[in-house]
């Protein structure tokens, strides 16, 4: 069966246009058939009655019976043809060799008869193949005085083909609109049963309060929605999928990787990039995308906004870096305090007020050096919870001699801290790995000018060069650059730079070098 592919107006028009043309071809069929019944009805008759006038003429017998006198045969041949309207007239002997033919080259050959019983003495109308042309032929034995086969007359007409079989079409309106009207109910109701396969059994008015149902569906859920064809353009996408990723109102129609999007959503989007709840990063937004395929219409990609989720996130971070920084205190000073009560028990109280004194002095030692070059009272406060930390963790945390930093608005201020806790948080992971006798430090240089600069060193193995740009791009950490979990700081820390209009870059150099910067004046992107 015909397989129509568009909209539905054009397969009803198709499936009509081809109704019509097997209804006229079947009317054709048909008035050739009755033409054919007809020629073979009325034509077999009258080459019948030719053949058999023409083997009982006195003249014909004598000729034959005679074969000196057979001269004449064209004669009596050639008359009856003219008269009787016959295509040919053929006279062939008792054997059936050809005496006389309109074709000058059959003569002298046997006639062909095809199924006839003509050479058996019985009269015979059928359809015969005579020089490649199939032809209703009436075959007539000649019998002598003596009851003997002395020749044959054939008379025949040659069969119409389509175009003649169609112009000679008997003239009968009636069977032939009756014949049209039932092939044509008969189409009609095929294709209404095919409409309605189609449509799923719904009327038309049900179509539409369906298309409205899907419109007020899929523009009234809070979750983005988008759908794509195999060739991975936009076929469907609701306000909400177009506010998340930030689509223009043109975007129905148009390839994805012709959008302004980056690779990460390309990917996901595309299916280059499989699997469940992937994180993408949207000027400012975190959505999570799944993408599910559909076999041979495309995919259909459900997004949520996880903006406020990561936010509460980074909050909660925020207090499980004070815990930790508060618990690795208490350890320092439960130390401090077990060294103390047992330097009392031993009477040692000159060593006891060394060790205090050295105590003391190394924790005002670094408030100072943070207070004096660091103004801001977040970022200075960051550093100073972030040394115990490091301690408890065997790593030395230093500040730059060089560092310097003003204090700036609460803005900066909040974007400050959350970019410097997350490259020291991942300083301190990736010196996880390493000895516990080695030389393992952190140092952090703040610069300001026109903008923060932020450079975090380590002494850690660094990052492979093969996941510079990766650890940014698809939200690793440290631990995940070493095969382990995947993370979101290092993605947050570049999208905060780059709203800001900034930005953050990785080298290595005797370790990983991380380089943030933040213009002082950095608009919203």
């Amino acid at each position: 069966m015909l397989r129509v592919q568009g909209s539905l107006s054009r397969q009803l028009l198709s499936w009509q246009l081809v109704i019509i043309g097997l209804l006229l071809a079947s009317v054709a069929v048909f008035s050739v058939a009755q033409t054919d019944t007809a020629f073979r009805a009325t034509e077999g008759r009258k080459m019948l009655s030719v053949a058999e006038d023409l083997a009982a003429t006195e003249g014909v017998r004598t000729s034959l019976a005679d074969p000196y006198r057979r001269d004449a045969l064209p004669i009596f041949a050639e008359s009856a043809r003219s008269l009787s309207g016959a295509d040919h007239v053929i006279i062939a002997d008792g054997r059936g060799t050809v005496l006389t033919s309109p074709d000058p080259g059959q003569r002298g050959q046997p006639l062909e008869l095809g199924e006839s019983t003509v050479l058996s003495g019985r009269s015979w109308v059928g359809e015969v193949r005579m020089d490649g042309v199939d032809s209703l032929v009436a075959h007539v034995p000649v019998i002598s005085d003596d009851a003997r086969i002395i020749g044959v007359v054939a008379a025949g007409r040659n069969t119409p083909d389509l175009l003649q079989g169609l112009r000679q079409a008997p003239e009968n309106p009636l069977a032939l609109l009756l014949f049209a009207t039932v092939l044509g109910v008969a189409g009609s109701v095929l294709l209404a049963r095919r409409v309605k396969r189609q449509t799923l059994g719904l009327e038309p008015q049900e179509i539409t309060r369906l298309v409205e149902h899907r419109e007020a569906l899929l523009h009234g859920v809070r979750e983005g929605v988008l759908g794509v064809d195999q060739q991975n353009r936009i076929t469907l996408v609701n306000d909400q999928a177009r506010r998340l990723l930030s689509l223009p109102d043109d975007c129905v129609g148009r390839d994805i990787d012709a959008l302004d999007l980056n690779d990460r959503a390309r990917d996901v989007l595309t299916g280059r990039t499989g699997g469940v709840d992937q994180i993408v990063l949207r000027r400012g937004r975190v959505v999570v995308l799944n993408r599910m395929p559909i076999s041979s219409v495309g995919a259909v990609v459900t997004m949520r906004d996880r903006t406020e989720l990561v936010d509460l996130q980074r909050e909660l971070a925020v207090h499980r870096d004070t815990t930790d920084t508060l618990r690795a205190q208490a350890h320092e000073f439960s130390n401090h305090l077990h060294t103390i009560s047992g330097l009392v028990e031993l009477g040692e109280y000159d060593e006891l007020q060394r060790y205090v004194q050295r105590i003391s002095h190394r924790h005002e030692q670094w408030h100072a050096e943070v207070t004096a070059r660091v103004h801001d009272p977040a970022t200075a406060a960051l550093l100073i919870a972030k040394s115990s930390l490091a301690a408890e963790r065997g790593v030395g945390l230093r500040l730059h001699e060089g560092s310097y930093l003003a204090e700036v608005d609460e803005q900066l201020s909040a974007d400050l801290v959350t970019v410097l806790g997350n490259l020291v948080d991942n300083a301190l992971d990736a010196l996880e790995g390493a000895p516990v006798d080695a030389d393992r430090w952190v140092e952090v240089e703040l610069r300001c000018t026109d903008e923060v600069t932020v450079v975090v060193r380590d002494s850690g193995p660094g990052v492979a060069p093969e996941i510079v740009e990766e650890v940014f791009r698809h939200g690793f950490t440290t631990k995940a650059a070493r095969g382990g979990e995947r993370g979101l700081g290092l993605a947050l820390t570049r999208q905060i730079c780059r709203r800001r209009g900034g930005s953050v870059e990785v080298h290595n150099a005797h370790g990983a070098v991380f380089t943030a910067r933040l213009p002082l004046g950095g608009a919203e992107k």
